[in-house]
């Protein structure tokens, strides 16, 4: 396996060091054209296009829904030490998710109206399940337990190639239905419904460029969970670190393959040598891997801040000294034992998080993503206070029918 070495120098170049290792993924293809033929297809013809699509890229002629049978019959075929790792997973994953759920808050304000915050789930939901030669069970219940757990009254799982591991995982997870088609027909079939796909609110889980730049693309008609690129791992560790067990984090996220990147980054020369054997050693693969030899912990923090990590491992006695200080991490992994792995299956933590740097703004899928906040607003008598403050900014905006309002409410009946 190839690895890039970086070095940072003590008062700068941490920024540098990040953007070397974005560098080192391969630049994408744009594949926005060909998206936006199709979203447009399935929006104004519909069922029409949406069939043609499905045939074409999904093999599939028959019924698009599968039926409640053949997701129980899935179910019971199920091995059953798979279904006894998903059920630790679902319980985990649903813990975690209802801990995010906020609770209505009264704000009561000086001139005496009220404003009350609630959040509300959205109806529907659907959740897209990557195809491909392997299934993804846990991206059905990271998304299906979550949207559960918002409150949401509808689930709906995109599983294209229908494998038998994926339909099974929906029915455990409690999903309402279940349609055998994917990319970005799929996507537009959600986002705007057709005869027999009922559009949804929110659109989330990973996929292919096509299915990312099909949610990219109708993200003003329906609610998507973010553009989920390909996936990396920072490790930061001090010099006690375990370098096997290092490596091994490493190598496990460089699975995820092309366009992946897992990059070490320490204040520590030998465990940076010691690392960077490993990998060296270990098998070839299509992700990239790098090892960052910082001046100081203080210093490799820098560089991970900068590159805004999906999954930021702190290893060692030095580098898990600074987790309060983190702020720009998909998820952040503590300690020798938490492997990043943990926390793609059962931890209890979601794995679908911002990839590409969007951690410096944007968060993983959470409950927040399938609820919407809206304010209650009760005036009563506070409206002749509010009136004096208001009418004023409406009449200097030119909106002299806003300034009405308010007055005629300035001295209201008693």
């Amino acid at each position: 396996m190839s690895v890039e070495r970086f070095e940072v120098e003590a008062g700068g170049g941490a920024t540098a060091a990040a953007e070397a290792l974005r560098a080192l993924a391969p630049a994408g293809v744009s594949v926005s054209g060909t998206v936006n033929e199709i979203v447009a297809s399935v929006r104004t013809r519909g069922e029409q296009a949406l069939l043609e699509y499905v045939e074409r890229f999904d093999g599939v002629t028959g019924a698009l829904r599968v039926s409640d049978e053949e997701l129980q019959a899935a179910l019971a075929q199920l091995d059953p030490e798979v279904r006894a790792g998903l059920e630790v997973a679902i319980a985990n994953v649903r813990a975690v998710a209802e801990a995010g759920l906020a609770a209505d808050k009264l704000v009561e304000l000086p001139q005496g109206q009220t404003v009350t915050i609630r959040e509300t789930p959205v109806r529907r939901a659907a959740i897209y399940t990557p195809g491909g030669r392997n299934p993804y069970p846990s991206t059905v219940v990271m998304g299906v337990v979550t949207a559960r757990a918002a409150g949401v009254d509808e689930v709906a799982v995109c599983a294209p190639g229908g494998h038998p591991t994926i339909l099974a995982a929906a029915a455990l997870c409690g999903a309402d239905e279940v349609w055998r088609m994917g990319g970005a027909h799929a996507i537009a079939a959600f986002a705007y419904g057709t005869d027999s796909v009922p559009r949804v609110d929110v659109i989330a889980g990973p996929g292919s460029l096509y299915v990312q730049e099909a949610k990219r693309q109708v993200s003003g008609d329906v609610g998507i969970d973010g553009f989920a690129g390909p996936s990396d791992l920072l490790v930061l560790a001090s010099a006690d670190a375990d370098a096997a067990l290092v490596t091994a984090d490493l190598v496990a996220q460089a699975e995820h393959g092309v366009g992946t990147i897992a990059a070490l980054v320490t204040d520590d020369a030998a465990l940076a040598d010691d690392v960077a054997a490993r990998l060296a050693a270990g098998q070839e693969g299509d992700a990239a891997t790098a090892v960052v030899l910082a001046s100081s912990i203080a210093e490799g923090l820098l560089v991970a801040e900068a590159f805004a990590p999906e999954h930021l491992e702190l290893v060692g006695a030095g580098a898990e000294a600074v987790v309060d200080e983190v702020r720009s991490a998909g998820c952040v992994f503590v300690g020798r034992e938490s492997g990043t792995a943990f926390g793609d299956y059962v931890a209890g933590s979601n794995h679908t998080l911002p990839t590409g740097g969007a951690a410096r703004f944007t968060s993983g899928l959470s409950t927040r993503q399938f609820r919407r906040r809206m304010s209650v607003v009760r005036i009563d008598g506070a409206a002749g206070a509010l009136a004096k403050a208001g009418v004023p900014i409406a009449e200097a905006e030119g909106f002299t029918r806003h300034a009405e309002s308010m007055r005629v409410r300035e001295n209201p009946p008693r």
